[in-house]
Formats: C-alpha cells, sequence, structure tokens
C-alpha cells in the first residue's frame, strides 16, 4: 500500500493567478494532483468543465452538502464554490500529492478540519497589478469587480496565518517556487512578510469604489 500523499492549499485574492500558476505546475508534475471543484456560476470564456470546474445547479450543490460530500465549501461573491471529498481522499490514499486551490473561506475550512494541511497564499507585485490582472480578463462586469476587490483587505489579514507565501511576478517563476515549496526546498522570507504588510497598508489607504473601478476599467479594457 502506497504511502499517504500531502495535502497542500493553495489560496488568496481574487485575480492573482494561483489557478494559473497551479495547472502550469501540475502540467509538469503528475505525481501531484490538482483537485477540480464545483462551482454554481456558469463557465467563464476559456474554461472547460472537469478541468477548471465542475458547473453545478444550485440544486446538485445542495444534494452534495447534505451527503456530506464537500471538504469544503463556501459563499463566494455570490456563487457558491466547494471541493469534493472523495475525489482528494481517493488521491491522496493513492499516495498523490493534493493541492487544493480555493478561495480563502474555503481554504480556512479546509485548514481547520485537516491540521497537517500546508497553506500556501498567493501574493501579487502590487495592488495595481492585482487590480489590472483582475480586470483584463474580463470575465466580470464592474459591480462584480467592486464585490470582488472590497473582500482583498481581509483576505489578505488571512494571509498573515499562512506558512508559505508566493509572490505570483511571473507565472513561470511563481510555478516554480510552488513546486520548491511542495518538495520542500523553499522557505517564506521576510521580504515576503514585508509585502504582505505593504499591500495591507495600500488597500487600506485606498479603498475601492464604483468610481475608481470604473475608471480602471477604462484604463485597462480600451
Amino acid at each position: 500500500m502506497p504511502k499517504p500523499g500531502k495535502l497542500f492549499v493553495v489560496s488568496g485574492p481574487s485575480g492573482v493567478g494561483k489557478g494559473t500558476i497551479c495547472r502550469l505546475f501540475t502540467s509538469k508534475r503528475p505525481d501531484v494532483w490538482m483537485s477540480v471543484s464545483c462551482a454554481t456560476r456558469a463557465p467563464r470564456p476559456g474554461e472547460a468543465e472537469g478541468v477548471h470546474y465542475f458547473f453545478v445547479s444550485d440544486a446538485e450543490f445542495d444534494r452534495m452538502i447534505a451527503e456530506k460530500g464537500f471538504l469544503e465549501y463556501a459563499n463566494v461573491h455570490g456563487n457558491r464554490y466547494g471541493t469534493p471529498r472523495s475525489a482528494v481522499e481517493k488521491k491522496l490514499n493513492e499516495g498523490f500529492d493534493v493541492i487544493l486551490e480555493i478561495d480563502v473561506q474555503g481554504a480556512n475550512q479546509a485548514i481547520e478540519r485537516y491540521p497537517d494541511i500546508h497553506g500556501i497564499f498567493v501574493l501579487p507585485p502590487s495592488r495595481e497589478e492585482l487590480l489590472r490582472r483582475l480586470i483584463v480578463r474580463g470575465s466580470e462586469n464592474a459591480e462584480q469587480i467592486c464585490r470582488r476587490l472590497r473582500n482583498v483587505p481581509g483576505e489578505l489579514v488571512r494571509g498573515e496565518s499562512y506558512p508559505s507565501l508566493l509572490l505570483n511576478d511571473n507565472k513561470t517563476a511563481a510555478a516554480q517556487r510552488l513546486g520548491d515549496i511542495i518538495d520542500g526546498r523553499f522557505e517564506t522570507t521576510a521580504r515576503e512578510r514585508a509585502l504582505l504588510q505593504e499591500l495591507e497598508r495600500q488597500f487600506e489607504a485606498e479603498p475601492v469604489t464604483p468610481e475608481s473601478v470604473e475608471a480602471l476599467i477604462q484604463k485597462y479594457r480600451r
């Protein structure tokens, strides 16, 4: 019987690129499996069923809750997301290391339920870059973007408790650092901790408003 794999949770604010990093990393590491979550929202352009998410109805989501089919689930930005429990436990028992790439709410549930899980919080290089990434992907309207950005300060505060901080300044380099964290070759430094504190300060000093979001949409979607 193989030795059970290790469980990792990769989280961070909306638009930081955590999904891109994880998929890039796992595409080159067959020994690491990335869990696919269920979502009650419609697919974004370019998203594939069973690859990015399992897109389910609210009724199906409720059924899975009733059957205790989720490892974690949460209502995030007006939609519900959840990690199917059985697939994760099967892969761990087969000896695969498993990555949960999920929102901060769900990550907190997973961390509470699995004491040995390793938390990895993804950071943008700056406030401006996080805003740009969220807006240029073009999948949300101004109201949805504003809702997501207003949640960022609280998400950043939760990042303080994560043992690993991962800077996503370049997706290829970040995917490499993710592998180094999983393989135990990289430890978070004072530089990443200082960046997290600076991002918290920036979002507190410049609160997001509907007017500022509209201005950014005009700037980045021209």
